[in-house]
Parts: structure tokens; sequence; C-alpha cells
């Protein structure tokens, strides 16, 4: 052990191994809890020090500052990435990915997480960010969720959770440890036709096979001025489709994802991202909205803000 923190504790650790974009610095300070007592004892202690933290998942939506982030990165590790039947529902740990629990249901013979295979991030991530794909709704199957904090576990119905488009009620915090999916019975392999047909879905529409963190801005849905176009649309006519800047450039296949293209650095990602915002802006007067989320300081290019 470390003078002055707790066993499993590493200092110094790389983060871009942790994000699909493969970008970024490192962490202070990192662990892997594998169970809601060691994870709690962990928010404790870092509450107590004044340590900041924050969960890193399956890094999917997520850009670390080249600087890397000052306090604790958690991993859910053990049970709190397993997924377990019960009945029919599903409980998992909120660590596990979101497409493994859809797959497993499925051969489980359970319906109505479907959605979740075109979802690249954690359980946990999922609730925190209300993520729904493909008219898929988790407020409709999400039956409860632990939420671990420095005090310890609490059991939260969905209707606590404040679900709006793309976010809920979470603090910094408050880590999902676990959470329970009521599901239906169904034919294995009428459920397991319809994962096929949305990854179908997803490979035709979206970039695969490469680093990128999804998707990059937030659907307009309540600006009029979007005239119901969708992010990636308005970047592809603003002309942002294959746009680089420095190792980091504007997919090919789908306008608002980054793909890392070479060494790309989370300074060059953000420029990147700043030049679609400003074309989209100056072509349509929308004003985009991140959707990936950024850990650590970074410094926003000056064309960010309109």
């Amino acid at each position: 052990m470390t003078p002055g923190i707790p066993d499993g504790v590493e200092r110094d650790y790389s983060l871009a191994r942790l994000t699909t974009v493969r970008a970024g610095g490192p962490a202070d300070l990192f662990a892997r809890p594998d169970d809601e007592q060691k994870l709690a004892e962990l928010l404790h202690w870092a509450a107590s020090e004044g340590t900041a933290v924050a969960v890193v998942g399956s890094g999917s939506n997520l850009l670390v500052s080249d600087a890397g982030y000052r306090g604790l990165v958690l991993k859910l590790d053990g049970r709190l990435s397993a997924i377990e039947r019960q009945g029919t529902r599903i409980v998992c740990g909120g660590g596990a990915r979101l497409p493994s629990a859809a797959a497993q249901a499925a051969r489980w013979g359970l319906a109505g997480l479907e959605f979740g295979i075109n979802i690249p991030g954690t359980v946990g991530g999922a609730v925190k960010m209300n993520a729904n794909a493909y008219g898929g709704e988790l407020g409709r199957v999400l039956e409860w969720v632990n939420v671990c904090t420095a005090e310890g576990v609490q059991r939260r119905q969905p209707n606590e959770l404040g679900f709006a488009y793309r976010r809920s009620n979470l603090r910094a915090g408050e880590v999902v440890s676990q959470a329970s999916f009521r599901l239906g019975e169904g034919e294995v392999a009428e459920i397991k036709g319809r994962l096929a047909e949305m990854r179908g879905q997803r490979r035709e529409a979206q970039p695969s096979g490469i680093k990128t963190f999804g998707s990059t801005f937030k659907n307009p849905t309540d600006d009029p001025r979007a005239g119901g176009r969708t992010a990636g649309q308005l970047l592809e006519a603003a002309g942002c489709r294959g746009l680089r800047v420095g190792g980091a450039r504007f997919s090919e296949k789908h306008a608002n994802f980054v793909e890392n293209a070479g060494d790309a650095t989370t300074a060059d990602i953000l420029a990147l991202m700043a030049e679609g915002r400003r074309r989209v802006h100056e072509r349509f007067g929308v004003e985009l909205e991140p959707e990936v989320q950024v850990l650590g300081e970074v410094e926003w290019p000056p064309g960010w803000q309109l």
C-alpha cells in the first residue's frame, strides 16, 4: 500500500487506453472496485480527502483532457460489471456493458432490452445519460438502481432519477452500482433476429472499427432553425464530412462522428468540434451542444463561443 492512499489505488494511470477514441492524459489516481462495499469505501475516502472522483465506463462517450485528470478515476469491475438473471429480470452491475446485457437477455429469451445492443456504453452510464436508441426507452424496462455514494448505497426508482433527454439527476459522487431491468419472455430466435436487424442498421448508418467516441453533438430537436435535421445532417450540409484538424477528422460515413485518424490529441478533437460548430451556426443559426462527456480540465478553442 502506498502511504496515504487505499489498497488497490494506482498512480498516474493512462486513461487513453480506456477510451474508444484513444486520446488524453493520465489520472492522478485509479482503482477498479469490484463490489459495493469497496466502491463506497473509495468514495468515502475521496470525500474525506477532498479528492475529485470520476467513473469511466466503456469510454465510448468520453474525451479526456490531454493534461489528464486531477483526482480519482474508478472503473467498476467484478460483481459491479456482472449480468445475472432473476426470473424475468436481469440485474446488472453498473460497469456491465449494455450491448452485452442486451445480447445475454436475448440468449435467455427475455425481450425489452434489444435497443441496448446499439448503445456502446455501460449500464451505469446509460442510466446517468438516459441513453436510448432505435425507439427503445430505458425507463420502460428499468425497475430500480442502486446508487453508491460516500455515505453508502441507496436504492432509487426510475421516477426518482429525473430522466430527461440525454440526462438524469445523478450528481458527481453518485455512482450507479447495480440496475434491475424487468423484461418479458419471448422466442430466442425472434429476439436475436431483432438484435441482428438493429446491428445492421447501425453498421449501415455509422462508422465501425475505428477510434471514435460516437455521437459528438446532441441532435437539436428543440431548435426550429434545424428544420428537423439531425446534428449529423447539419454538419454534412455545412461541409464537415471528412474535415480534418491534426489527427482528428469528422467521419466520411457519418459527419457527427469524430475519428482519431492518426495520433489525435484532445486539443485536435476540440478544435475540430469548434470548427464544425462554427460552420453549422454560420449556415443555419443552430448552436450545437456536445454530447460527448469531457473528463479533466480542457481549454476550448477561441472559436467555440459563437
